[in-house]
């Protein structure tokens, strides 16, 4: 019996030979015109099966078991790659600067505390942007944070202080500066100097960038000082984005592994147009080429307030917004109710508003409207886009400064009963926040923030705590907890499961 051939399993290319050597016999008779079109359309199919059947820049290898590329072929379309970074270092190492700061009386037995650190250029009459640890007035101003005890350690941040520093900055051309701070904020890491004294006409000021057109696998370069060698530069690219390593409700790291040692803190992080990107702020020291920034745009939100009020003077809106993500999925945050007299009740905001963008800039969860909002001065102007129904629209709101937490209670449109009652800012513990803080995922949900002068605050809870029980219920995510809490009785006490590390503890919240 004769085995059946499908026409799917003939190579097209063979038929197209089989079309030609059939029609060889018709070559002599050169009287009928139907022989070369026949020998023309043959030769025809045969290049564009060939073409085909390896992509449309390529061809196949032996017997059709591989792919290669045709010769000339121009490769992954859009993608340029770099042969050399030394005309974009030429260009921007002259806004790097190297910062020293001396604190007299601040090191054990009395004696003058160093430490050094990198920044860069702002303006080109002297303002310097850098990390607050490298000049916090701090007895330990740059090292040792934990995220927790047994997670890797994540060098950032300081504490504040008295002792008074001296501030000295050196540029590329080797002029040297004093320098005072303007203003600085240890939830962000960053803090804003001015330069002082003679020749400063012109400095070599930076151009800043958008950190949130960053893409993962992004080429970057950092330019700093890393442990005193001057304008050392590293190249590498972006690991990841919204990096939470449990220091705050600001995280929102850049993830690069362009090396970034001691000494580099507070350098720029620059992308491919030679625009800052980020500001080197930690290391995981235990691992190698993992290295985080902070986004520009958040520096550009911050400065400002930074400039005017010497410090972080949080904005308020005035709204308590219900995180429905499913897994961890980013969605535009919902309003589920507004404070009576609020900059939000003025505006016109309702509950079942989706706030999807803050003066232009999209957000898609919870946290990240809150750092746009906190960021912002009192008194600051936003254009807030709002999704109502199926239609957009903007409004202005005309920011106050946050209220104490005991100042909102009762003014909220209706009784509510959630984790900002009791001054928690929860976050889903996904894979992407678990994994760099050594959880697993979906076992809880990760405190990102604790209200000053809150229930929560006031029985010991704190940032990078993550909740696995409330009353003694599992719970997996950021909804789990506000479900349990809603079952609660008013003005009984919340018994919560907690994680810090390693350790489990039970810890009690009276409300």
């Amino acid at each position: 019996m004769a085995r059946r051939v499908s026409s799917r399993s003939v190579h097209p290319r063979f038929l197209a030979v089989c079309l030609v050597l059939a029609l060889a016999p018709l070559a002599g008779a050169a009287e009928d015109p139907l022989v070369p079109w026949l020998q023309a359309r043959a030769r025809e199919h045969a290049t564009y099966f060939g073409v085909h059947a390896a992509g449309a820049d390529g061809r196949t290898g032996a017997m059709g078991l591989w792919r290669e590329r045709a010769p000339g072929s121009s490769g992954l379309p859009n993608f340029v790659p770099p042969t050399s970074l030394a005309p974009l270092i030429r260009a921007v190492e002259a806004g790097v600067v190297n910062i020293t700061a001396v604190s007299p009386g601040s090191a054990p037995g009395g004696g003058m505390k160093r430490s050094t650190g990198s920044g860069l250029v702002l303006t080109p009459d002297g303002l310097v942007v850098t990390n607050n640890h490298v000049v916090a007035n701090s007895r330990a101003p740059s090292m040792g944070t934990m995220v927790n005890p047994d997670a890797p350690r994540v060098e950032v941040g300081g504490r504040e202080g008295s002792t008074a520093q001296q501030i000295s900055v050196r540029l590329a051309d080797g002029r040297e500066f004093p320098a005072e701070v303007v203003g600085r904020d240890a939830s962000t890491d960053v803090a804003l100097l001015r330069l002082s004294g003679t020749e400063m006409d012109n400095l070599p000021a930076v151009y800043l960038g958008d950190s949130d057109e960053l893409q993962v696998g992004d080429w970057v370069v950092a330019i700093g000082n890393p442990f005193g060698l001057d304008h050392s530069v590293a190249h590498g690219m972006i690991s990841a984005k919204e990096r939470v390593l449990g220091v705050g409700q600001f995280d929102d790291f850049i993830q690069t592994d362009a090396l970034i040692n001691p000494g580099n803190s507070g350098g720029p992080l620059f992308n491919m147009k030679g625009e800052v990107v980020g500001v080197a702020t930690a290391i995981i020291s235990e691992g190698q080429g993992i290295g985080f920034a902070v986004p520009i745009n958040l520096v550009k939100d911050l400065l400002p307030n930074l400039r005017e009020n010497g410090k972080l003077e949080r904005g308020w809106l005035g709204v308590v917004i219900n995180e429905d993500g499913e897994n961890g999925a980013q969605r535009a945050p919902m309003v589920r109710d507004v404070y009576r007299g609020s900059p939000a009740a003025a505006a016109g905001i309702r509950p079942g508003d989706r706030l999807v963008a803050v003066n232009g800039r999209p957000i898609g969860s919870y946290l990240q409207l809150l750092r746009k909002v906190a960021l912002l001065a009192p008194g600051t102007e936003a254009r807030l886009t709002l999704l109502r129904g199926t239609g957009t629209q903007d409004v202005t709101v005309r920011l106050v400064a946050r209220p104490a937490a005991e100042a909102t209670s009762g003014l909220t449109n209706r009784a509510s009963s959630s984790a900002n009652d009791v001054g928690l800012l929860l976050r889903d513990l996904t894979p992407e926040v678990a994994a760099p803080l050594g959880y697993e995922a979906w076992t809880g949900a990760l405190v990102s923030g604790v209200l000053p002068r809150s229930a929560a605050e006031q029985a010991g809870l704190r940032a990078g705590d993550v909740v696995t029980e409330v009353n003694r219920r599992r719970v997996k995510d950021a909804a789990g907890v506000r479900a349990a809490l809603e079952r609660g009785s008013a003005g009984a006490s919340i018994l919560l499961r907690v994680q810090r590390g390693t350790v489990l503890q039970y810890i009690a919240i009276a409300r």
